[in-house]
């Protein structure tokens, strides 16, 4: 039986009639792991022991006919920037190899408690920064359609893990579009949820005020059942809201009929490649067939949302990883003469390129002279920017738009072109501006490669996503094609 296909809904209806133990499950998917990981790099850390010995103790279980909670026995990778109690939480980065958390992230501790098993930690862009996973200090990370490829990031393992069916699910975090965008890349459903929908206790800071965790999955049904699982109101996290979780998973419909939906002109200009643009034109005529009212509309601010982002991002960047100095937290050189020169080579040792970038741009934008004419003019914009799509959200109930102006990309293709690189969020980055969610969901295949559609809404509107995402889905095959890793390089595709 090919697990790559069968999704988490059908997997615990076989779990709970014992047709399959937990324990086959935990085999098959570490077996997996063993048969492609060495191409794909998905995990930094496979947690092999830990996890059968839970699934032997949910077997235990099930023979007593003690079967509870939602993800009973579903394994379950964690980028690694998020906490697993007893495994190592690195975030990619040479600055914290070694390091083993102590403790779990409110997901994580949500994960657990409906029964959901870690299977490991996945690799990343180091410290969340990046669009490609290029930037992990670690491995590299390959595209499991085309080992040439790369997987998108900043969450590039945890995408890789579900569409190469390495894991059941995955848990990422959302800066600037790190779940969308490699869920686009690599063929699979990435959900940023509301700001303030999920705890972000335990996660690794990168930015603030536009960090969230996220879900990946294969198919919207899977993703809508762990979002409602991990999502919550939690006292750690000041910034999540106390409100009631829909049972999202229980509600999806394929009827769409009568809800609107916009298309702003501004994601369909210059830059987007023809194919693309091609595959989400028929995916909006999909939608029209299944009741949905769609009109073209304009959301003229949206152009800015990518510099204002990065100014944003950076400062928070900076300001959040000054801890990381080899002095109160992370790598510390061995060769010292006083404390300013630890601070100097423990921290260029220690950190990346891409992030000793983003620290000097935010350290910049924040110093004296030039914190009103960069930083506090790029909060003025975040704020029109919001207001724009807090408007147009009273006019639609969702918008669409691709979630990246290509497929992706080869590897080093973009690695020494920063702007290049930073252009393939700019579909995504407006929704972490702004706060609001937003989902990426298969939507065609490209030569060989998948393309993502992008849809947003209102705040806290989770249910709105996954019901236009299910009927889309529902009506469409791209969710059932998955990669063949086991072929010849430059032989992958469909």
């Amino acid at each position: 039986m090919n697990y790559m296909r069968i999704t988490v809904h059908k997997l615990k209806d076989m779990i709970k009639n014992r047709e399959v133990s937990v324990e086959e499950i935990a085999r098959i998917y570490l077996n997996r792991i063993d048969e492609v990981d060495s191409k794909l790099g998905a995990y930094l850390y496979v947690a092999s022991e830990g996890l059968l010995q839970k699934a032997k103790e949910l077997d235990e279980k099930i023979s007593r006919g003690e079967i509870s909670g939602r993800l009973f026995g579903i394994p379950i990778s964690v980028k690694d920037n998020i906490s697993v109690e007893n495994m190592q939480n690195t975030c990619a980065s040479r600055m914290l190899t070694g390091y083993i958390s102590p403790y779990d992230a409110h997901v994580v501790e949500k994960i657990k408690f409906h029964q959901g098993i870690i299977i490991g930690k996945t690799n990343m862009d180091e410290f969340a920064m990046g669009s490609s996973t290029e930037n992990s200090s670690i491995k590299l990370s390959r595209n499991p359609w085309d080992l040439n490829r790369v997987p998108g990031g900043s969450s590039g393992g945890s995408a890789i893990s579900v569409a190469a069916g390495e894991a059941a699910l995955s848990i990422g975090t959302d800066t600037g579009g790190s779940i969308r965008q490699p869920a686009s890349f690599c063929g699979v459903v990435g959900l940023k949820p509301t700001y303030g929908r999920i705890s972000r206790y335990g996660a690794v800071a990168f930015g603030s005020t536009l960090d969230q965790i996220g879900t990946i999955a294969a198919d919207v049904e899977d993703c809508a059942l762990l979002t409602e699982c991990i999502s919550g109101m939690d006292k750690r996290d000041f910034t999540t809201a106390d409100m009631e979780v829909p049972k999202y998973s229980k509600s999806l419909s394929k009827g769409i009929k009568g809800m609107r939906i916009g298309v702003p002109k501004e994601y369909f200009g210059e830059g987007l490649n023809d194919k693309v643009r091609k595959s989400v034109e028929e995916a909006i005529l999909v939608l029209k067939e299944n009741g949905a009212q769609v009109k073209e509309c304009s959301i003229p601010l949206s152009e800015y949302a990518l510099a204002a982002y990065y100014i944003i991002a950076s400062a928070e960047a900076s300001s959040n990883l000054a801890r990381f100095d080899g002095i109160r937290y992370g790598h510390r050189t061995k060769n010292f003469k006083d404390a300013v020169d630890i601070y100097f080579k423990s921290r260029s040792e220690g950190l990346g390129s891409e992030v000793k970038r983003r620290i000097v741009l935010g350290t910049y934008v924040l110093s004296e002279g030039y914190y009103d004419d960069y930083y506090k003019k790029a909060l003025k914009v975040r704020k029109l920017i919001r207001n724009q799509f807090e408007d147009i959200m009273k006019e639609f109930h969702a918008i669409i738009s691709p979630t990246c102006p290509t497929t992706a990309f080869k590897i080093n293709e973009k690695k020494e072109d920063v702007m290049a690189m930073y252009l393939s969020d700019i579909y995504t980055v407006p929704a972490n501006i702004t706060g609001i969610p937003a989902i990426s969901i298969p939507c065609g295949m490209v030569d060989g490669l998948p393309v993502g559609l992008q849809i947003m809404s209102g705040y806290f509107r989770e249910d709105i996503l996954f019901n236009i995402a299910y009927s889309f889905e529902q009506s469409t095959k791209w969710h059932n094609i998955t990669p063949d890793v086991q072929k010849e390089d430059g032989d992958y595709g469909i």
